[in-house]
């Protein structure tokens, strides 16, 4: 087994700082669309070892960690000799939530473990080719439940899943990374901020529980042009919910292209003191569900994110290649990275909208006012303390 750099995390930070103040760092782009070129069946998915496997598991990209390791470990190399400074695992599912679908929950540490290794040893494998220090990202997928929305339009209040499920799940994922040689935690395509708290909730624990402490990054994704997440919020109060985690990035991935997330990009800029990381879709998909923007459409764009001096770290999500990464790569070479702001210490909160309270405010109600004078039957439940039913 190829003998890999120890993991320090905070000799990672600093390392990824310094590199930072010189340079816009690049990431990887989009595993699932080079493993879509490749063209595998159900049997190259399930390979010898799951031949017999109740579930079919075409699709079930994780799963190629260990049955096409050497294909999952050239995807890496081929983005990191493209110019990425940091790639991804191939463990946007690997949680037991999402592998419940293919019934692989029993191989969860395992796969999150051989993802990071693989990763690790390309990441090696491009250093020894231009002596030019590469970083391995554990990622964290949202899984395929939300916890702030119901999947029942007739109750609201019903939730497919609980905090501390996914919580658990993450924590088992993050453990087995971890143990596979991850340089940091990447949670990513967040869609909704309770299951990203679910996520820092679990990385705390992992960290705890193994005695390893990584930096975290996030990227929130932007689910259509009206500029929200899709549990509502707006990318300064996606930052105003999770800023307690201290990120190394703060982002969005994912649902648009650069063009379109060029604005959200810069809300995120202005408010966040720390380091800021864009990875888009190479445009749109068209009516096939397919991604068209070459890779000099996208880089061109891109740029500009960079002499706008918005972003500290870029790279492609859905649709992008190699091709897009080195094009990106040389696109951004010259160009400074962002000055982290200093933001003002301010009580800052969130719903689905930013609050910060200035001294310009005298007076905040916290909650919805109630009036008992409005209605008989709910002065009779609040002065009977039936709350639940005031409510």
């Amino acid at each position: 087994m190829t003998e890999l750099r120890p993991v320090d995390g905070t000799e990672i930070e600093a390392a990824l700082r310094q590199r930072a103040s010189e340079k816009i760092l690049v990431l990887d782009g989009a595993m699932g669309t080079v493993i879509q070129r490749l063209g595998y069946g159900e049997a190259d998915f399930r390979g010898e070892r799951f031949k017999d496997h109740g579930h079919d598991q075409k699709g079930n990209n994780d799963l190629l960690i260990l049955t096409q390791a050497d294909a999952i470990r050239q995807i890496h190399l081929d983005y990191f000799l493209a110019g990425a400074d940091m790639c991804e695992t191939n463990t946007f599912s690997g949680t037991t939530i999402a592998q419940a679908d293919y019934g692989m929950e029993p191989i969860i540490h395992e796969l999150n473990a051989e993802g990071a290794r693989l990763a690790r040893e390309a990441a090696k494998l491009a250093e020894e080719h231009d002596g030019r220090r590469r970083f391995v990202a554990g990622a964290v997928g949202p899984t395929n439940r939300t916890l702030s929305i119901s999947p029942d339009v007739n109750n609201p209040g019903f939730r497919a899943v609980t905090f501390d499920q996914v919580k658990t799940a993450y924590v088992e994922q993050v453990r087995g990374l971890i143990a596979g040689g991850a340089e940091l935690i990447l949670i990513e395509t967040i869609f909704d901020t309770l299951n990203a708290k679910a996520a820092v909730a679990a990385a705390w624990q992992a960290f705890e529980e193994t005695g390893v402490t990584l930096p975290i990054m996030i990227s929130g994704t932007i689910t259509d042009l009206s500029g929200r997440t899709l549990s509502g919020q707006t990318p300064e109060a996606f930052w105003n919910a999770l800023r307690h985690a201290s990120p190394l990035t703060i982002g969005l991935n994912c649902a648009l292209g650069a063009r379109e997330m060029r604005g959200h990009i810069s809300e995120l800029s202005r408010i966040a003191d720390t380091l800021v990381c864009a990875y888009p879709n190479a445009g749109l998909p068209n009516e096939f569900g397919l991604y068209d923007e070459s890779p000099e459409a996208m880089a061109k764009l891109v740029a500009e994110f960079a002499a706008g001096g918005i972003v500290n770290m870029v790279g492609g999500c859905c649709g992008t290649t190699p091709d897009h990464i080195r094009a990106i790569s040389e696109a951004v070479a010259d160009k400074k990275p962002r000055a982290i702001p200093e933001v003002p210490r301010l009580m800052r909160l969130s719903g689905l909208e930013p609050f910060t309270l200035t001294k310009e405010i005298p007076f905040v109600n916290v909650g919805e006012r109630t009036n008992v004078t409005g209605s008989a039957k709910f002065r009779k439940l609040v002065t009977n303390g039936d709350y639940a039913a005031a409510l």
